[in-house]
């Protein structure tokens, strides 16, 4: 009986020991915002065309809209330049091209491509690695993160308005941490909800705010156990010296660098001097093939002008499907993607890169990234042009673990 005694409280010892060095916390959770409805949002009496001229990423925006009855027989080459969603209600068959499968285009945007998934079979998904993001309201209880979602906080700064979920929260968190969409679908992510310090334009944003939200990660983090801590995080904003608040974002930026959290924004290149930017790709073509890509739809244009350095890490940006706001199950389309995009599937892929070498440096990671990374060649207007360096999760990954 007392050998029994002695057995049972050494296992019931074990289980807390491992409950308690490296399993996730409970999670804490402030608020569970609803889905916003976008009914209403986009109407359509004809079929909208699209104009490769204009600088606008919404001219055939197709997001819940009601199409029944519209005539988009003759709309193939527009429609793959069309952003839509799971609520879309596109028109009868005789109605759309033969050739259009808006199906087989999500289910090609959901994958992150350049072979990720692959490292997802092996393992490398970023179990036990805490990413953190700071952006507007989310969706918390969407399928694509539910589960990863540890931490939902909502600034001091959200009220009003900004109390409503975005569709920027939802799809910075399904392509940093989406089961199906993400780039490391078993980190542990850490949401921090605000306004981003926008109070309507670019010019007066307050940065000092944001410092503020920096900060809160870093408090959070020193409560997590060291096998979890936060390694990442994520905002898809940037900065300069001219902005309000740049000291003060500055210097909480470089305290959450002194607690080992490599801080992504767009203003990477002006806090650790390093750059990348954003892929483009044909809708139907493979994410998993490097040849499939191109310079993204915004940036195209000064590239083939002007080129792009060696020192440039690229990722996917456009045609993407994320999480949508609308619906805990639903998903949307982007033809276009910005900045915002590449920035949570970087912090992503560093967290698979933390996972098999938990001392990297965000340094290690970049240099080795883009020494690792594939270069193409692509055709344009009758010439041939040098494309890289493009991301290279495998290659990456294996060099990290060698």
């Amino acid at each position: 009986m007392f050998l029994k005694n002695r057995i049972v409280l050494l296992v019931t010892l074990i289980i807390f020991l491992l409950a308690s060095c490296g399993a996730p916390q409970e999670a804490r959770i402030v608020r569970h915002p609803e889905p916003v409805d976008y009914n209403g949002y986009n109407t359509y009496i004809t079929a909208p065309t699209y104009n490769p001229d204009s600088d606008d990423p919404w001219q055939m925006d197709l997001r819940s809209a009601d199409l029944t009855g519209i005539d988009f027989s003759n709309s193939l080459d527009d429609l793959y330049f069309a952003t839509f969603d799971s609520k879309t209600i596109w028109p009868s068959p005789e109605l759309m091209p033969d050739n259009f499968d808006w199906q087989s285009i999500i289910e090609l945007g959901e994958d992150p491509g350049l072979g990720i998934r692959q490292l997802h079979e092996q393992g490398i998904s970023g179990e036990g690695v805490g990413i953190a993001i700071i952006d507007q309201a989310l969706l918390v209880d969407h399928v694509e993160y539910v589960d990863r979602v540890l931490v939902y906080e909502e600034a001091d700064n959200i009220s009003g308005g900004w109390r409503a979920v975005s569709m920027h929260g939802a799809a910075v968190a399904s392509i940093a941490v989406g089961k199906t969409v993400g780039v490391a679908p078993d980190a542990d992510l850490y949401f921090i909800a605000s306004t981003m310090c926008n109070q309507g334009t670019y010019e007066s944003i307050d940065f000092a705010c944001l410092a503020e939200n920096v900060r809160r990660i870093i408090e959070i983090n020193k409560s997590l156990p060291e096998e979890r801590k936060i390694r990442v995080l994520s905002m898809s904003i940037g900065w300069g010296p001219e902005s309000k608040g740049y000291d003060e974002i500055t210097a909480a930026v470089n305290e959450a660098r002194d607690a080992g959290i490599f801080v992504i924004s767009t203003s990477i290149s002006d806090v650790y001097g390093l750059k990348f930017h954003g892929l483009g790709r044909f809708p139907l073509s493979d994410p998993n093939v490097f040849q499939s890509y191109e310079p993204g739809s915004w940036w195209q244009n000064i590239f083939y002008e002007q080129g792009l350095g060696v020192d440039t890490l690229l990722v996917p940006m456009d045609s993407r499907a994320t999480a949508s706001p609308t619906g805990l199950g639903d998903y949307v389309f982007y033809r276009q993607g910005g900045w915002s995009w590449c920035v949570p599937y970087l912090a992503g892929m560093y967290a698979l890169a933390v996972q098999v070498n938990h001392d990297i440096t965000p340094e290690e990671f970049w240099s080795t990234a883009l020494e690792t990374g594939q270069t193409i060649q692509i055709e344009h207007d009758g010439k041939s042009y040098s494309l890289g360096v493009i991301l290279d999760p495998q290659a990456l990954i294996t060099a990290l673990q060698e």
